[in-house]
């Protein structure tokens, strides 16, 4: 067991990645997809949604039992749960860990989810209701693990069985910057000693009518259900909503020394971390950004970077009018005029955005293009607004040396988030 020195910044490396998304399935296929700009938008194949205002989703073809989860798992366990373990067995393998050789109280784990199981409960609300007609439900026909699905512990939980962690665990649902604060929380329990290794990430499993009413509600989701494909059109002006999606990433975290002692495959740095609220409105946003613009300052001043360092940013990039608005003035704000000499995409213009889990998403696409040295577009960006007036790399991906990443996040109740991501092989060990 290792004794930290609290004299001493631990550094944090990403030893392995793991990812189960819209249109691919494990982080190679999710790399191609992205770095081709191939959509994975649709009509919604789940349930029926003929009634609804918006009827297009990024969903996933998943089989459990074909990625190897047995009955049991399956049915104790939510869609979002397994998209998480999928994903966990990908970054653990990747890692190249022997997590039983290790001291267990030393691996922690922290999950992000905006929605928990928002599936299962509805699924089963529905058996026990007699499909709504009783209004006093009737529990003999429920799953035994029903109440696996109520608390969204049971994601972090899962996933500390699965790994033998008996260090920290911990679920961190902050809406739709989970993914991101998720990562955030694990990094810091790494810093600060308390932990050597860390499996986190996020997922959530959205697709529902539950989900689909809620948005449609406040009509955040586009209704573009003619052009699905299309539908996701970050940046543009013509944009008029977000695509719902689903997902899951998952990442193995260590102690900077801990992964070089084992000569493990570094794929890069988490460099800094900074997360605010506007403490303003549930969904609104300021125009100047800001909140967002404060986080990615926390975060820059936290890798100890100026901004003139950054070589792409890894943008929200929702396709909301006021998210768009609000992140350009954002990346103007913390950066200054290097934001307009810097790279931006928006990978929902091909993955929809995922809630909860799209922050990890996108921090496995910021590692993968730092790993390839090439920016993922903005799909769909044809029309650009003159409002959103930064390089955000129309529709076709761009070759380019990546040392740093900064990557965003924004979320209905005011959540603004930041990471740093680094190159290992570009800071001196």
């Amino acid at each position: 067991m290792s004794t930290p020195n609290p004299h001493r910044r631990r550094r944090v490396a990403v030893t392995g990645i793991g990812v189960v998304a819209p249109g691919a399935i494990g982080g190679a296929a999710f790399w191609d997809l992205l770095s081709s700009g191939r959509t994975a938008t649709r009509t919604i194949r789940s349930f029926d949604a003929s009634r609804f205002r918006s009827r297009v989703a990024a969903e996933i073809d998943f089989d459990p039992a074909a990625h190897g989860l047995a009955p049991q798992v399956v049915r104790r366990t939510d869609r979002a749960t397994q998209l998480a373990l999928v994903a966990m067995r990908e970054a653990t393998a990747e890692s190249g860990l022997d997590l039983s050789s290790l001291d267990p109280g030393r691996i922690g784990v922290t999950i992000g989810t905006a929605v928990g199981a928002t599936m299962g409960l509805e699924e089963e609300y529905r058996v026990v209701s007699d499909d709504g007609r009783l209004h006093v439900v009737d529990h003999r026909y429920t799953v035994p693990h029903l109440y696996n699905y109520l608390v969204p512990s049971s994601f972090a939980s899962e996933i500390a069985w699965a790994s033998g962690a008996q260090g920290p665990v911990a679920v961190v649902s902050t809406g739709c910057t989970s993914g991101l604060d998720s990562v955030g929380h694990a990094y810091e329990l790494i810093r600060e000693g308390s932990a050597d290794v860390m499996i986190t990430g996020a997922t959530d499993a959205p697709i529902s009518p539950i989900t689909l009413a809620c948005f449609d509600a406040i009509k955040a989701t586009t209704p573009r259900n003619d052009d699905p494909e299309h539908a996701s059109r970050p940046f543009d002006a013509t944009r008029n909503g977000f695509v719902l999606g689903e997902g899951a990433a998952v990442f193995v975290l260590e102690e900077w020394e801990h992964a070089r002692r084992r000569s493990a495959q570094v794929l890069g740095e988490i460099a800094g971390f900074g997360a605010r609220c506007n403490a303003f409105h549930m969904t609104g946003l300021r125009p100047d950004g800001r909140e967002m613009a404060e986080a990615i300052t926390v975060a820059l001043a936290d890798a100890g970077m100026t901004p003139d360092r950054i070589d792409y940013i890894n943008a929200h990039g929702s396709g909301t009018r006021q998210n768009d608005r609000h992140e350009t003035a954002a990346f103007k704000h913390s950066l200054g005029d290097h934001a307009y000499r810097t790279p931006v995409s928006s990978i929902k213009s091909m993955i929809g955005h995922s809630l909860g889990a799209i922050g990890s998403l996108e921090i496995a696409a910021s590692l993968l293009a730092m790993r390839h040295n090439v920016i993922p577009p903005t799909a769909n960006l044809t029309t650009p607004d003159p409002e959103c007036d930064l390089d955000f790399v129309p529709r076709v991906a761009r070759e380019r040396r990546t040392d740093a990443v900064l990557t965003v996040g924004s979320g209905f109740g005011g959540f603004q988030s930041a990471m740093i991501l680094r190159d290992a092989e570009a800071v001196p060990a």
